[in-house]
């Protein structure tokens, strides 16, 4: 398959097509990367977002030569997703940050628990497979906003077919009737899914401003990696906001403040960090790393992506996604090298 952008042999506007062929593999694929976006948006695991693409476009491509043209390619593709990701979407248990399964605790290592399974966490997504191609400042802008770690947990909390319409609506700008069409219902059922999916995300949304990453912090992050890479806890504590979050999935235990953070590091456990190596990286719109550990075989091995968020010039939440159960899987999802030398 391929990621070259061309649009099918037809004349498209907003829900009209005339079509003179069906849909080949390579018009399928010009879809990959927004349907990427709307899947993780709607499944909050970049893991089960990329099988919920490869499903829908499967299944397109079975049923290319019934594609008869009555709606665009897009809209087409943009339903057989829906379906896909509300049939993934039949387990009990929504997807979490371990901020919303109890409070801060002490930095105490006996406190840390047991480590529990990737599918109880919303997960990271690299931007190179979701972000814009664009540079429009005001897209870019508005796709960070849109695929934030806490605005994607935030949608977690709405039953699917209210995220379907907040997503298309929203998100991506969809006509109320073409929502309508594509989820078989009325405008008047879309328009009070959206009323109740904003009064959900109203009460849940956090007050951390997110947008561009300015010279000072880019200044920041680099002072970032020369701190945790020398594994100097005051300095790295110093860039810190003084209410700063860091959580560890998939363990359940957080910490809230600056001084909780830099005493954790230190402890018995996590101070295994030490000598670690950073590789930059972006993640949900925000600036990322992958971390690698010293490897006794030599090198350094995959540890954990590390999603930071910025705040007034200084780092308000450490995301620290622990590797633990598929190391290779979650490096390489972000173009990332399995291994780095000494």
């Amino acid at each position: 398959m391929t990621d070259v952008l061309v649009e099918p042999p037809s004349v498209e506007s907003r829900g009209v097509v005339v079509r003179d062929a069906p849909p080949t593999e390579v018009h399928l694929e010009a879809y990959r990367r927004e349907l990427t976006g709307f899947c993780y948006r709607m499944l909050g695991s970049g893991f089960e977002a990329e099988d919920a693409v490869q499903e829908t476009m499967v299944r397109a491509w079975k049923n290319a030569e019934r594609f008869e043209g009555r709606s665009s390619l897009r809209s087409w593709l943009y339903r057989i997703a829906t379906n896909v990701c509300i049939d993934m979407h039949r387990q009990v248990q929504r997807r979490a940050r371990p901020m919303e399964m109890g409070p801060a605790s002490p930095p105490e290592e006996s406190l840390l628990g047991p480590a529990l399974p990737e599918a109880a966490w919303v997960t990271p997504i690299a931007d190179t497979r979701v972000a814009p191609q664009g540079h429009d400042p005001a897209e870019v802008a508005e796709y960070r906003e849109s695929i934030r770690l806490a605005f994607v947990t935030a949608l977690q909390h709405l039953p699917p077919r209210q995220r379907a319409a907040l997503i298309l609506c929203e998100v991506l700008r969809w006509q109320v009737a073409e929502v309508a069409e594509l989820l078989d219902t009325s405008v008047a059922a879309v328009n009070s899914a959206l009323q109740r999916a904003r009064g959900t995300l109203g009460s849940l949304e956090d007050d951390l401003p997110s947008g561009k990453l300015d010279p000072p912090d880019v200044e920041l992050l680099e002072r970032y990696v020369r701190a945790f890479e020398a594994y100097d806890i005051e300095g790295l504590v110093s860039l810190l906001r003084e209410d700063a979050v860091q959580s560890m999935p998939p363990f359940a235990l957080w910490l809230r403040g600056a001084r909780n953070i830099g005493r954790w590091m230190v402890q018995p456990g996590p101070s295994g960090c030490r000598d670690s190596r950073l590789v930059a990286t972006f993640a949900n719109g925000s600036p990322a790393f992958g971390q690698y550990r010293p490897d006794p075989a030599g090198g350094f091995s995959p540890w954990a992506i590390q999603v930071l968020e910025i705040s007034g010039g200084e780092i308000a939440q450490m995301s620290i996604f622990l590797a633990m159960m598929d190391p290779e899987r979650l490096f390489a999802s972000f173009g990332l090298p399995l291994h780095l030398k000494a």
